[in-house]
């Protein structure tokens, strides 16, 4: 079958390799992205498996260029492994064309800050009219964990209470201060105010406001800060009886430092300013100064854990559980090429499209993670290089 992968970044370098890797079901990829020189050296170096990989040049902004790539190579499936400001321009392309669409992480817009599920949940019933499935959020954070949580559901409990999603990257890269993908959507989403689920309803707190310690399992002891994360969205909509869900993320004392400091002098701001006579975007600014995100692989040691604890009950008997995987950034770079973080994004879409072209999930409309059967895509997980781990007695985040 024939998938279109929109993008060309650290993530789509993983998924592209993948689905490689998996020729008996994607027997032709479409790379397409607005630096074509990307794609073609891609293809380049895979090139002589039994999958076809065809370079093109593509604004994702662009929805009638969208529409035209689409019609001219007619896949089965979009993957938009592009950035999030782009979802619905291919989501739209995707609804004229009548092509299945997958994406990694939900919509956003250059000019404001906003996250939420609602604009792309919006198009549920124009995709159902059209008989065509969207995937939304087929990454790690989000994706594996909601299947994770799916899973637990499935398995182990009769009603779950509260869920902590815990990411922590233990890996070292050597600079004083860099992004592990791209440098303008990371800054924005970690300088966010944050907020957690309880009791029905979200509750705000300031950007780094809330601080744990974490044991976690090869990587160490761990800082850990509350962030708003969108998986939360889809999980509370379709997890029902909830108490709390929240989402922690590890950051070191140097990335916060330099952080803060960046804020303060505001160079983490997305509005524009007049410099030297043009118009320009200080966050913007920054992502061109920064370290390239695909560059780090070489340089990056240690490994990643991201998983969940889900407490809860099970015939009447209060229950606690953690699933989780661990993924090296050396052994990620020896496979594809990329450091572990891009490799724990870009292995669930293949995994995710590989399950909706064989028919396995599949659906008229717009979906989320938690709406499918977990355990085909657990299998998958554990065949295509994220295996992960279960403690049933696990620490619990206070």
């Amino acid at each position: 079958m024939k998938a279109m992968v929109i993008g060309c970044g650290g993530v789509a370098t993983v998924t592209v390799h993948k689905c490689f890797q998996n020729s008996e079901v994607f027997s032709e990829i479409v790379l397409a992205s607005r630096t074509k020189e990307k794609c073609v050296a891609l293809a380049k170096k895979l090139e002589g498996g039994k999958t076809k990989i065809t370079p093109e040049k593509v604004d994702a902004e662009n929805i009638p260029e969208l529409v035209a790539l689409i019609n001219k190579h007619k896949p089965d499936i979009v993957l938009n492994l592009a950035l999030p400001y782009q979802n619905i321009p291919i989501m739209e392309a995707c609804l004229q064309t009548k092509t299945h669409y997958l994406d990694t992480a939900l919509s956003e817009h250059r000019e404001i800050v906003k996250y939420d599920y609602e604009e792309q949940w919006g198009y549920h019933e124009r995709f159902k009219e059209a008989g065509i499935m969207a995937l939304l959020g087929c990454g790690f954070d989000p994706g594996v964990t909601s299947v994770f949580v799916t899973y637990a559901q499935k398995h182990y409990f009769d009603q779950i209470e509260y869920i902590d999603i815990l990411d922590a990257n233990g890996g070292d890269h050597g600079y004083p201060f860099a992004t592990n993908f791209n440098p303008e959507i990371n800054i924005r989403e970690v300088s966010a105010d944050g907020s957690y689920w309880e009791n029905g309803k979200f509750v705000p707190v300031k950007c780094m406001e809330i601080k744990r310690t974490y044991n976690f399992d090869t990587i160490g002891q761990r800082d850990i800060y509350l962030m708003y994360h969108e998986e939360i969205d889809s999980i509370v909509k379709y997890v029902k009886g909830l108490k709390r869900v929240r989402f922690f993320m590890s950051f070191g004392q140097s990335y916060i430092t330099h952080l803060k400091c960046l804020e303060n002098v505001g160079m983490t701001s997305i509005k524009p300013i007049m410099f030297e006579g043009r118009e320009i975007v200080p966050l913007r600014f920054l992502r061109a100064v920064l370290p390239d995100p695909a560059s780090l692989g070489p340089r990056t040691k240690g490994y990643t854990n991201i998983g969940c604890i889900i407490t809860g009950k099970k015939n009447g008997k209060e229950v606690k559980y953690y699933v989780y995987n661990i993924c090296s950034h050396e052994e990620s770079y020896k496979e594809v090429g990329s450091q572990a973080v891009s490799y724990t994004a870009g292995v669930p879409p293949m995994i995710g499209a590989m399950l909706m072209l064989k028919g396995v999930w599949s659906g008229a409309g717009v979906f989320n993670m938690e709406q499918f059967d977990p355990d085909p895509f657990m299998e998958a997980l554990n065949r295509w290089g994220l295996p992960w781990k279960e403690d049933f007695d696990p620490e619990l985040v206070e």
